[in-house]
């Protein structure tokens, strides 16, 4: 069981039992967010280090619950889509949020300690106990991954010390109801660490909150096919088994990471790879998820889509993410913004036209003199100019999405729904696409998903000019050119800076040799944190 430091006699919580705790609760004032977390976290650090009778000490954390999870509830948007890696001051949220879990996870261990030395008023809530104390560790590593970092090693020794006390006690299959996990849904010791173990396996697949949610809900549904073995065997065309570590500090790991160890277990999947495979048959064969017990919200469709994907990561044989296990890889470049990637592409940086006609001068004058337009990327270093691509790892890179780890810790912050493009060290084959989700590993490397947009990407200049509308930017901006790719159907688009877009709008594209087309905007196809893709039409 995890150590915790002895009571002291100098501590002074703001509340001694349930009455008083109550009344400070109704007196904490919800509106200051940042004000409302630190004192609970205060409070409740406090109340840990007091001593008092194992009943009393549960009966506050029991009242403290509902308070706790909604200030922390809310406390957590402050994180949520921030770019990462997070700045210090947003770091330090984190780790508030952190430590407020921590506390209530301290007050549950302290019950269980004090059942532990003989006070009989707590030792038949032993299911409650253990249920809450792995329930808060729950809520500490999933707090890390809600802001887009890989749970730090406390949260995994602790989460796996803490299923590892009860592992050989009957404890682990004793069902406990809990209102904020699932809204009560019967749940043993075990369902909830193995849902908590898959549910982390699957946080770099880009689910939504909602998906992840009915996973989990299905997963508690399906208790029978969950379970760990000290020893596992594996017979052709089975699902093979993930393995976790008792005394590691990560999650689920391929089966080809497995080591001879005391502490080793292994998490047989036929079972729950043939449970996720009936249901898709009789999804397809017409019944309704209802009728399957999936849930009442999404469409059979949409159900088997998830079905799928949580079968071919949970169930199906692939190499462990380079978030989870660094390796040597193949190495691409990687820019982000569109400024960094049009001078990447266009081998020159992006200087804004302000006087067309002159620019126009100038390359006629050139011509005439030279024969041709002069390239000016003799006359800029990009380096100098911090226009340096990042080098990254690469785990995959399909024609739709890839997967990448930065290899240095410095660089550029990135955001979900950002531009970024990728091409090979020689400088080839470059690809536009978004980010899609990322992960801060626990190393403090940049993991990234990115989804690719169709096309080669060009380089191009769009030049606009004034309109009625206040906030419609005008002038030059650089830009990136979508070709079409007719045998796909898919026609050309024009990546912009928010901003620039306006149905109907007439712009001017200047490509890196000089020539020029005009167009008309279309529709907005998809919209960045900092892009817009949009259709066009040649003039």
């Amino acid at each position: 069981m995890l150590s915790l430091e002895p009571t002291d006699d100098r501590a002074h919580p703001a509340f001694r039992d349930v009455a008083s705790c109550r009344k400070w609760l109704g007196q904490l004032q919800l509106t200051n967010l940042n004000l409302a977390q630190a004192s609970l976290r205060g409070e409740i650090e406090e109340l840990n280090r007091l001593a008092m009778p194992g009943k009393l000490r549960l009966q506050i954390l029991e009242s403290l619950r509902e308070t706790v999870a909604l200030v922390q509830r809310d406390f957590a948007r402050k994180l949520v889509g921030k770019p990462l890696p997070l700045a210090d001051e947003e770091f330090a949220l984190l780790l508030a949020l952190a430590n407020l879990w921590q506390a209530m996870l301290h007050g549950y261990l302290r019950c269980l300690q004090m059942a532990g030395a003989g006070d009989a008023s707590v030792a038949k809530q032993l299911p409650l106990l253990h249920q809450r104390c792995l329930f808060y560790a729950r809520c500490r590593l999933t707090a890390f991954s809600t802001a887009g970092y890989a749970p730090d090693p406390l949260s995994w020794q602790q989460l796996h010390t803490l299923y590892a006390s009860i592992e050989a006690s009957p404890l682990r299959h004793e069902i406990v109801h809990d209102p904020f996990y699932h809204d009560s849904f019967p749940v043993s010791c075990q369902t909830l660490y193995l849902a908590t173990l898959l549910l982390h396996h699957v946080r770099l697949l880009d689910l939504t909150h909602n998906q992840l949610r009915l996973a989990e809900q299905w997963l508690l549904h399906w208790p029978d096919t969950l379970g760990l073995v000290a020893s596992s065997g594996l017979s052709k065309g089975d699902a093979p088994p993930l393995v976790v570590d008792l005394h590691g500090q990560q999650g689920l790991r391929s089966l080809s990471h497995a080591r001879r160890s005391d502490s080793l277990r292994f998490l047989p999947l036929v079972p729950l790879s043939k449970q996720i495979r009936v249901k898709t048959i009789l999804l397809k064969q017409g019944q309704s998820p209802r009728q399957l017990e999936l849930g009442d919200t999404p469409a059979s469709q949409d159900c088997i889509a998830l079905l799928d994907t949580l079968h071919a990561c949970w169930c199906e044989a692939r190499d462990d993410s380079l978030a989870d296990v660094p390796r040597e890889t193949e190495i691409i470049h990687l820019c982000a913004g569109l400024e960094k990637s049009y001078g990447q592409l266009a081998q020159k940086p992006f200087k804004p036209v302000k006087d067309v006609s002159k620019a126009i001068r100038d390359a006629q004058q050139q011509i005439a003199t030279f024969g041709r337009v002069l390239d000016e990327t003799g006359q800029h270093k990009l380096q100098e100019l911090g226009f340096v691509p990042e080098e990254w790892q690469v785990e995959s890179n399909g024609l739709i999405h890839g997967r990448l780890l930065r290899l240095h810790h410095s660089g550029e912050r990135l955001a979900p729904r950002r531009i970024v493009t990728v091409f090979t060290p020689g400088g080839g084959g470059h690809k536009a696409g978004n980010v899609q989700q990322l992960e801060v590993t626990q190393g403090g490397l940049l993991y990234l998903v990115v989804h690719y947009l169709p096309g080669e990407p060009q380089a191009v200049i769009a030049q606009a000019g004034a309109t009625e509308q206040p906030l419609l930017q005008s002038g030059s901006t650089p830009a990136l050119l979508l070709p079409a790719l007719d045998d796909l159907r898919i026609p050309a688009s024009l990546i912009l800076p928010r901003g620039w877009f306006l149905p109907g709008r007439e712009m001017e594209l200047t490509a890196p040799d000089r020539s020029k087309h005009k167009i008309t905007l279309g529709i907005s196809v998809e919209t960045g944190s900092d892009y817009e893709r949009v259709s066009f039409k040649l003039l």
